[in-house]
């Protein structure tokens, strides 16, 4: 069952009466128009939709329930009254925009408007020209793929989203958040890089990882689409045992069974198939699943006989003496 959203005109926890914002998005891709779709539908006044051809921006605001203006990004002068801004162009267009609407007089602002970016690799600085004029900025990053509006607003009714910057600008953040029907948490702008390279790691690269695996099942003389239907319920509850058990009880397999014979065969066959590129993966993350193995009490000696074989097998001949002593430090 998805969250229940705040509706505008309800009452927080606080007394306060929520009101309806009047908001203008910043870019129409599919997150862009999924959450100004799902502001609209929690009340707020989308007064406007802003990209760089008007072709893509009357598209979008066909769609929103609020029917807002469409603009182009050289119109930014005929911008409606607004509250918030929400930016949601690609990261490398962020700060080039927070500039042109800097530059907009602002007669078309409330007296101290919120501007949020949805970047999750950039920090609010990358709006300090707003804030300079007077605008509170932060940043609003949902922690979800959205691939298509449908699945997307499903999912951004249910996901975290990280936020930063100016204590105002966080506290409306947090507050659309809950209307969404999300959850909210806070980091430090400077941790901003660290934190979207671990959304990398978790979603792209798993991505990349799981094409590798395919790519193996093939060389077995599986089809690719037998291979995704093959592995993606192994994929899926290995996902679901991770979110209910946690990393190290998840980890099944001959590393927390501290298996070393399978794991030689596993290196053997990508050897023969000359799988470079997947034997470098195993071995990279063996060792990380050596770590896992030892927090859940598998067998020491054998696990260092397992990093033994992973530095051999990646060409580390001669930094096998300093991983023995790694391994015994680690494990």
């Amino acid at each position: 069952m998805s969250p229940v959203r705040v509706q505008v005109g309800a009452v927080e926890p606080s007394g306060e009466r929520v009101k309806p914002l009047r908001v203008a998005v910043i870019g129409t891709g599919r997150l862009g128009t999924v959450l100004a779709r799902e502001l609209a539908a929690c009340g707020h006044n989308v007064v406007a939709v802003v990209t760089r051809r008007v072709s893509r921006a009357r598209r979008a605001a066909a769609s929103i329930g609020s029917h807002p203006h469409a603009l182009t990004i050289s119109q930014l002068d005929l911008l409606p009254p607004i509250e918030l801004l929400l930016i949601t162009t690609p990261d490398d267009a962020i700060t080039e925009t927070a500039t042109r609407l800097a530059a907009v007089e602002r007669t078309n602002l409330a007296k101290r408007p919120v501007a949020l970016h949805t970047s999750g690799v950039a920090s609010s600085d990358a709006l300090a020209p707003l804030r300079e004029r007077g605008f509170y900025i932060g940043s609003m990053h949902p922690l979800v793929s959205i691939s298509d509006p449908t699945s997307g607003a499903e999912n951004l009714r249910s996901a975290f989203y990280c936020l930063e910057g100016d204590r105002n600008a966080v506290s409306l953040a947090r507050r659309l958040v809950r209307e969404l029907g999300g959850k909210s948490f806070s980091i430090k702008p400077g941790d901003k890089a660290l934190y979207h390279a671990a959304a990398v790691v978790s979603c792209n690269h798993l991505v990349a990882l799981f094409d590798l695996a395919v790519e193996l099942m093939t060389r077995c003389g599986l089809s690719k689409s037998n291979a995704l239907s093959v592995l993606a319920p192994l994929l899926r509850t290995t996902c679901e045992n991770i979110a209910t058990r946690g990393p190290q009880r998840a980890l099944t397999g001959p590393f927390t069974r501290a298996d070393v014979a399978t794991v030689r065969r596993h290196l053997a066959a990508l050897e023969a198939q000359h799988a470079s590129e997947a034997l470098a993966v195993y071995t990279l993350l063996g060792r990380r699943s050596l770590r896992l193995a030892q927090q859940a009490g598998a067998d020491v000696l054998r696990l260092r006989e397992i990093a033994l074989e992973l530095d051999h097998k990646d060409g580390k001949k001669t930094e096998v003496a300093d991983m023995t002593d790694n391994s015994r430090r680690l494990l």
